[in-house]
């Protein structure tokens, strides 16, 4: 009877330990299938409230919004400088531009700085319109470029500007941005 009754013990012992397997084996697929999903699932940021309507960004597509949105106040920061603020609005530009552009740009934007530090010539834009196409990254503004000498309105010209972005991840970062030509080319 002893012998019976270990028998039966074992037996048990085997099938707890079988279910036991098992439910590893359901639970190591479920963790596996789980990382899957979780890699592969677009990445989205909630973005504070600067604009006047909800905006969010995900790893998979950036919307027309948001694009617009970062293109006004790069637009701003590009075509609005004084030579009190020259450094600062270099550096604030290049700490947008993506790595790969960020030589090229500099040295576009150290030779404007070395041309007006000293002057009484400050630039301002007012914006009429903001067109952005996150198909190709691209985007244009258009307005009044305003150039002042001391205190002087010097020159008024209708003028349009288009940025070049990329996108990463979830990182926008410039690639440059120059006036538009008659033609439709960038200077």
């Amino acid at each position: 009877m002893d012998h019976a009754f270990a028998h039966e013990r074992s037996q048990a012992t085997l099938r707890q330990r079988n279910i036991l397997a098992a439910s590893c084996l359901v639970l190591f697929v479920a963790c596996i299938a789980l990382v899957g999903l979780a890699s592969s699932r677009d990445r989205e940021i909630i973005l504070q409230p600067v604009v006047p309507k909800q905006m969010a960004i995900s790893s998979g597509a950036i919307s027309r919004d948001y694009l617009e949105a970062v293109t006004r106040d790069a637009g701003l920061l590009a075509l609005n400088r004084s030579p009190e603020t020259l450094q600062y609005w270099m550096e604030s530009i290049l700490a947008i531009t993506a790595p790969e552009a960020r030589g090229d740009l500099k040295a576009k934007l150290s030779a404007i700085v070395a041309e007006q530090q000293g002057s009484q010539v400050t630039q301002f834009l007012t914006i009429d319109w903001i067109r952005a196409d996150p198909q190709t990254l691209t985007s244009e503004i258009g307005g009044v470029l305003h150039t002042v000498v001391a205190s002087r309105d010097v020159r008024r010209e209708q003028r349009t500007f288009r940025f070049k972005w990329k996108y990463e991840g979830l990182s926008l970062k410039l690639l440059g941005f120059g006036v538009v030509l008659q033609e439709g080319k960038a200077r």
